[in-house]
């Protein structure tokens, strides 16, 4: 097997933000979260148990992996679908990091199954996740964003907003949605100088997409127009170029990072 070349770092310095990851202990969240450490920030990142994981050790891991780069770091169980408690993490961030200049709404589940078999409580708890936990976050952040004018706001979508799969209608629906939120915090956030924006990955390589069949994640590299799935740097890059300056003037917008996914017929 070929190795893949390093990834390399880029970007300018985000040394003096604080910077909030929510479902930032594992997979993806992580990756987002030592990418912003790699850029001088600090960050707060929240979990939840899940069933099957040791997510308190993987959130443990990810904290000293950020103290040994140098920045403030803090992590703390936290529901988004429960309004008082993600009012209360926002608190605790600013209480000990002092601030929250940046938030990823990263959290998310799935629970998948044929739409005319679906559970509602399957219906139920991917919205309240995917959406509803976003739209907690954003109106907890949204004060302090506001009162110091500024702020910068990127919601995790999914190309399956766009390109739906067989038996993720509450999936593909909750992305959809993050969308229509993002674009609409847009609208309310702007004139106080906060961007909101989403990224949409295709497959990336993390702890979850093992759990899909073989053949699906090789028909997703057969079908991406660049022949591979994102490592979840790939997708952390574009997060953390949306939290920078060089991309002030974007805001309300999707990008897509799928290797061109979304494109094949």
């Amino acid at each position: 097997m070929q190795e893949r070349p390093e990834l390399q770092r880029a970007g300018e310095n985000l040394s003096g933000r604080v910077v909030v990851v929510t479902g930032g202990a594992t997979g993806l969240g992580r990756a987002i979260c030592l990418d912003f450490a790699q850029r001088g920030a600090s960050v707060a990142f929240n979990f939840v148990e899940m069933a099957g994981r040791d997510v308190t050790a993987q959130a443990l891991l990810t904290e000293t992996a950020i103290k040994a780069l140098g920045v403030g770091v803090y992590s703390a169980r936290c529901d988004v679908r429960d309004h008082d408690e993600v009012e209360r993490f926002m608190t605790e961030v600013k209480e000990r990091l002092g601030g929250v200049h940046c938030l990823v709404n990263n959290a998310g589940v799935t629970h998948d199954g044929a739409l005319w078999r679906l559970p509602p409580e399957a219906w139920r708890e991917v919205m309240e996740t995917n959406v509803t936990g976003a739209f907690n976050c954003i109106q907890a952040a949204a004060p302090t964003m506001r009162a110091q004018r500024y702020g910068k706001i990127v919601n995790i979508a999914s190309h399956q907003a766009f390109r739906p799969g067989f038996g993720i209608a509450n999936y593909a629906a909750s992305k959809a949605a993050l969308i229509g939120l993002t674009k609409s915090a847009a609208v309310d956030l702007g004139s106080s100088n906060i961007n909101v924006n989403a990224v949409a990955p295709g497959f990336v390589k993390t702890e979850l997409l093992t759990k899909l069949p073989r053949e699906v994640l090789e028909r997703a590299e057969r079908e991406s127009i660049l022949g591979r799935v994102a490592e979840p740097e790939d997708v952390a890059h574009v997060v953390s170029f949306l939290c920078s300056e060089a991309a002030r003037h974007i805001t309300g917008q999707t990008i897509i990072v799928d290797g061109g996914l979304t494109l094949a017929s």
